[in-house]
C-alpha cells in the first residue's frame, strides 16, 4: 500500500509545496532548469474557469480583506444567513439532496475532515469534500467521488455557466452583498448533489452559526464535529473564548450527533455541551477517559516520517484498537484529530453506517496534508539552492498551534537548533505567537518577512511590525534576542552567544536563504531545521512541483 499520500486529492505524484507565488520570480533559474510544463506552471484545468474567476474576483472576498468584527457571531452584527438560503432556494436546495457531516473549530478542522474523507473513500462511498484554503488552485477546495480527485475546471466553469443567472439576480436582490465564500460554496453543495455523493464532508469557513455552509438541516447532518476551541478571530467572533464556543456551537443541530475533539477547557465544555443538550443532540467526545490515543514513535516510511500510534476508542456499543497505525500526519494534535474522525466514524457505524476497521486504518494513513507539519524532500531544498538542509512548511498561526508545531518538532527533531521564517496575517496574535517560540528554545534566528493573504496584501503585516512584536515578546519574557546588525562576523556566527538574531526580509525567498545560511553558520555541523511558518497562506503562497512517476504517466 502505498501510504505517501500528500493530500486526500492529490495525485501520488505530487511532490509538495514548493514555496510561494513570487518564487519564480525570484529565482528564474529554477523556472528554466525545470520548464514551466513541469514545474510551477499554473494548472491546465484553471484555463477552463476564467470566466468563474473573474466572477469570484469581482465579489466581496473577506478571506482577503478580513472579516468586520462581531460578523461571525449570532447576533445583529453577524453575517445573514438569510442571505445564503435565499440563494439556495433559488438554486433549488442542492444541500437537502445529500448527508452532511459539518466541522467546525478553531484548529484542525482540514484535517479532521481530510481524514474522514479518506476513510469514507476507502470504504467505497462518494464524498465530496469543502474546506478552505486552497495551496495551488481554488478547485482544491473542493473534491469529489471516490477518488478524490479536485473538481476539474470545466465543471466547475460549466456549473457556473448554468447558474450565472441566479448568482445574478441573488445580486441584485441583495443588494449587491453577495459574498466570495457565500458563491463558491453554493458551488461546492451543487455540485455534490449533481455528482450525487453518498456524504459530503464540510468544513466551516469562520465559526459555525453564521457561517455561509451552515445552512445544513438537521434531516440532512449525519453529525456535527467541533474540533478544538481556541483564539483566533477573536473580535469577529465576539471578543472571547466563551463567544467563539458560542459561535462554533451553532452547527449543532436537533437530534443529530454532536462529536468534540478537545480537550476543552471546562467552562468552555459546558457551553457545547449544554448547546448539544438544548437541541437533544448525544454527545461523544474524543478525550473522555476511557478513549486512548499515544504516540510510540517516529520513523521513516516510504521515504517520509511517520509517527507510530495507538487509537483505542469506545463508543456505546462500538469499539475499535488500532495498534501501529502510522500517521504522516505528525504531531500530538494530529494524532488528536485522528481520535475524533475515528469517533466520528464510529458513531456513523453505531447508526448503521458500514465502515470496516481496514479502511479506518488504511483511510488515517493515507492522509498527508500539504503545509502541516511538511517536510520538503531533498529535491525541493536543492530546487530552492539549500542542498542538505532540512525545511519544514507549517501554516501555524496561532499561538497553541505553535505549540503545536514545536511539540512536533521536538518530537521528530529532539536535538535541531531552529531557523524560524515568519509571515503572517494582521488579525493575529502576533506577540502570542512568538512568546511561544522564543519560549522553545534552541532559535537560531528568526527572519521576519510578507505574505499575500487570500491574494491581497490588506491582511498582509509587515516584517517591521512583526519585528517590533518579537521584540516586545522578548521583552516580556526577559529573553534577550540579538537585532540585525552590519557585522557579518557577528550577524553569522556564534559570538552572539544563545541569543536568537532577529532580523527581517520581505522577500519570503531571500528570507529562507538568509534564515538557512544563519543556521548553516551557527550549528558548524550540528542538526539544524528551517521552519517556515505563521501562515497557511504563506504556505499557499508555495507551488507543488510535479514529476513523472511512471513511464507513460501524463503531466498535468
Amino acid at each position: 500500500m502505498n501510504v505517501f499520500k500528500y493530500h486526500h486529492h492529490c495525485r501520488p505524484q505530487i511532490l509538495g509545496s514548493l514555496l510561494l507565488n513570487h518564487f519564480i520570480g525570484e529565482c528564474p533559474s529554477i523556472s528554466s532548469r525545470f520548464g514551466s510544463k513541469q514545474c510551477f506552471a499554473t494548472h491546465s484545468e484553471d484555463q477552463h474557469m476564467t470566466q468563474f474567476m473573474e466572477y469570484l474576483d469581482s465579489l466581496k472576498n473577506y478571506e482577503k480583506l478580513g472579516v468586520p468584527r462581531g460578523s461571525g457571531t449570532d447576533s445583529d452584527d453577524g453575517f445573514d444567513l438569510g442571505r445564503m438560503r435565499r440563494l439556495m432556494e433559488r438554486l433549488g436546495n442542492p444541500q437537502s439532496r445529500f448527508k452532511a457531516i459539518h466541522i467546525a473549530g478553531t484548529k484542525g478542522k482540514g484535517s479532521t475532515a481530510a481524514f474522514l474523507s479518506n476513510i469514507l473513500r476507502v470504504e467505497g462511498y462518494s464524498v465530496g469534500c469543502y474546506t478552505s484554503p486552497h495551496i495551488e488552485t481554488i478547485r482544491e477546495r473542493i473534491s469529489l467521488g471516490r477518488s478524490g480527485d479536485m473538481v476539474s475546471g470545466k465543471a466547475l466553469n460549466s456549473l457556473f455557466k448554468r447558474n450565472k443567472e441566479v448568482f445574478d439576480q441573488s445580486v441584485e436582490l441583495e443588494n449587491g452583498h453577495l459574498s466570495h465564500f457565500e458563491v463558491l460554496t453554493a458551488m461546492a453543495f451543487s455540485l455534490f448533489a449533481q455528482e450525487d455523493v453518498d456524504v459530503a464532508v464540510i468544513e466551516a469557513g469562520l465559526g459555525g452559526a453564521r457561517d455561509a455552509t451552515n445552512i445544513i438541516c438537521s434531516s440532512e447532518l449525519a453529525a456535527a464535529v467541533i474540533t478544538s476551541i481556541g483564539e483566533e478571530h477573536v473580535a469577529a467572533l465576539g471578543g472571547s473564548l466563551e463567544s467563539i464556543a458560542t459561535a462554533k456551537a451553532g452547527i449543532i443541530k436537533r437530534g443529530c450527533p454532536t462529536i468534540l475533539g478537545g480537550p476543552f477547557l471546562p467552562r468552555i465544555e459546558y457551553i457545547l455541551r449544554d448547546k448539544a443538550l438544548s437541541m437533544s443532540s448525544p454527545v461523544i467526545s474524543a478525550s473522555d477517559p476511557g478513549n486512548r490515543s499515544t504516540i510510540k514513535g517516529v520513523n521513516l516510511l516510504n521515504g517520509g516520517l511517520s509517527q507510530c500510534c495507538d487509537i483505542v476508542i469506545q463508543i456505546d456499543n462500538e469499539f475499535i484498537e488500532l495498534l501501529d497505525v502510522n500517521l504522516r500526519m505528525l504531531g500530538p494534535h494530529q494524532l488528536q484529530n485522528a481520535a475524533t474522525a475515528t469517533c466520528v466514524i464510529l458513531t456513523l457505524r453505531n447508526l448503521g453506517w458500514r465502515i470496516s476497521d481496514a479502511s479506518i486504518r488504511s483511510g488515517l494513513e493515507q492522509t498527508f496534508l500539504i503545509g502541516r507539519s511538511h517536510f520538503l524532500a531533498a529535491r525541493e531544498a536543492e530546487v530552492l539552492g539549500l542542498p542538505g538542509a532540512t525545511i519544514l512548511l507549517d501554516g501555524a498561526h496561532t499561538k497553541d498551534s505553535a505549540k503545536a508545531l514545536l511539540d512536533t518538532i521536538q518530537m521528530a527533531f529532539p536535538e535541531a537548533q531552529l531557523a524560524l521564517v515568519v509571515a503572517m496575517a494582521s488579525d493575529k496574535n502576533h506577540v502570542g505567537f512568538a512568546r511561544e517560540f522564543l519560549q522553545g528554545g534552541k532559535l537560531e534566528s528568526v527572519v521576519l518577512t510578507e505574505a499575500l493573504i487570500g491574494g491581497g496584501k490588506s491582511r498582509t503585516t509587515s516584517a517591521a511590525f512583526l519585528r517590533d512584536c518579537w521584540i516586545q515578546a522578548s521583552n516580556e519574557l526577559g529573553i534577550p534576542i540579538s537585532l540585525e546588525t552590519k557585522d557579518a562576523e557577528v550577524f553569522f556566527t556564534s559570538k552572539l552567544g544563545n541569543r536568537p538574531v532577529l532580523t527581517t526580509e520581505t522577500s519570503l525567498l531571500h528570507a529562507i536563504k538568509i534564515a538557512a545560511e544563519i543556521l548553516k553558520q551557527r550549528t558548524k555541523g550540528r542538526q539544524g531545521l528551517v521552519v517556515v511558518s505563521g501562515s497557511l497562506h504563506a504556505v499557499s503562497m508555495g507551488k507543488v512541483m510535479k514529476q513523472p512517476s511512471q513511464k507513460g504517466e501524463k503531466l498535468e
